[in-house]
């Protein structure tokens, strides 16, 4: 009898524009993501990261609708509420057009991202997802104590004579500048993705 072979992979028709924005600052860190509509929850999860630069060492999660998705941890914030595995779940089974959720990152800092289903388009042929659209700012440094962590930081960036200006900066690349966003820079780091 001869081997049955296995039907192509069926590539996602659509697309989901996602505008995420960082919460709990001012100027708003926010980008502008497509992605395609069968994008698991996990491989979302690494765009995100990509997205606002941050090192994927901490904790995350999905709170969409009622229900939280992460790495599989049972009970992820210890209130008996049961976490869903985001490895199990595509973005087009959890969310529609129209629909807002967030993602946490960093428990103990606390970056919540709100994200909006702005639309579901049809995929554009010869483009590469995820792709960046629009942004605007850097993202925050990680391990930089959370939305007043960094706005700290921020006031002490802006006044040589801050008492803490010292100290917040020692662990900064020199190099960083708040206002700084390259979409280019982000989506070639995109195209390296497999998702």
């Amino acid at each position: 009898m001869p081997a049955t072979k296995k039907p192509p992979a069926v590539k996602a028709t659509n697309v989901f524009v996602l505008r995420i924005d960082l919460a709990h600052l001012k100027p708003a860190i926010w980008r502008r993501i497509e992605v395609p509509s069968d994008i698991g929850l996990s491989k979302l999860h690494n765009v995100i990261q990509m997205a606002f630069d941050w090192t994927d060492s901490h904790l995350h999660g999905f709170n969409i609708g009622n229900a939280i998705y992460g790495p599989g941890d049972p009970d992820p914030f210890g209130f008996g509420m049961k976490e869903l595995d985001e490895r199990k779940h595509k973005l087009s089974s959890v969310a529609k057009a129209g629909d807002r959720f967030t993602y946490t990152y960093d428990f103990g800092d606390d970056w919540i991202h709100a994200i909006k289903v702005e639309k579901v388009t049809q995929v554009e042929p010869g483009v590469h997802y995820p792709r960046c659209t629009a942004g605007k700012n850097a993202a925050p440094p990680d391990d930089c104590g959370g939305p007043w962590g960094y706005a700290e930081l921020l006031r002490a960036l802006a006044d040589p004579s801050h008492p803490d200006r010292e100290e917040l900066l020692e662990w900064l690349d020199e190099d960083f500048d708040p206002k700084a966003f390259d979409i280019d820079d982000l989506n070639a780091g995109f195209r390296m993705l497999k998702v």
